[in-house]
């Protein structure tokens, strides 16, 4: 088994001792988005920087404005905890999450919130822990397979 307290990760410089962040110890808080509150779980200042982990929970009747944007970092991922969260990505269209549910989002792809319900609860684990967010053009509308012919059709 390797020496943990040796081994060097590429993409941070991992701190000399472990951390345990309570929930007494935190509390939630505003954040980049006004319906959402953050509790921060420590995760930034453990790995400086290199991830954030938040517990994100719906401010009751507040709700976003579907709007398309992108995050400029390497890994973004969320879990849903508790109630329902309706994204709609450029890739795959739109997807209901519900508790145990999880997303991968993959670096820079278009996306927006659609919906959430009043008790949604969900983690969001990102790398780095800052990262910039853009607004971003509605993708075009993914076409429409064509019908496939019958062969009464295609003998015509």
């Amino acid at each position: 088994m390797p020496d943990v307290n040796r081994t060097r990760l590429p993409f941070c410089n991992p701190p000399t001792r472990t951390m345990v962040r309570h929930a007494a110890q935190s509390r939630f808080d505003g954040g980049l988005r006004a319906f959402f509150e953050y509790r921060d779980l420590g995760i930034r200042d453990a790995t400086r920087g290199a991830f954030g982990a938040h517990v994100i929970r719906a401010v009751p009747g507040k709700h976003p404005e579907p709007k398309w944007h992108t995050h400029d970092l390497a890994f973004q991922m969320v879990y849903v905890l508790k109630g329902w969260v309706r994204f709609e990505y450029e890739d795959i269209g739109e997807v209901e999450l519900r508790p145990g549910d999880c997303v991968h989002q993959p670096p820079r792809v278009r996306h927006r919130e659609v919906a959430h319900s009043d008790d949604l609860e969900l983690i969001e684990i990102t790398g780095p822990a800052e990262f910039a967010t853009a607004s971003a053009e509605r993708p075009e509308e993914r076409a429409a397979p064509a019908p496939a012919l019958d062969r009464a059709e295609a003998a015509g």
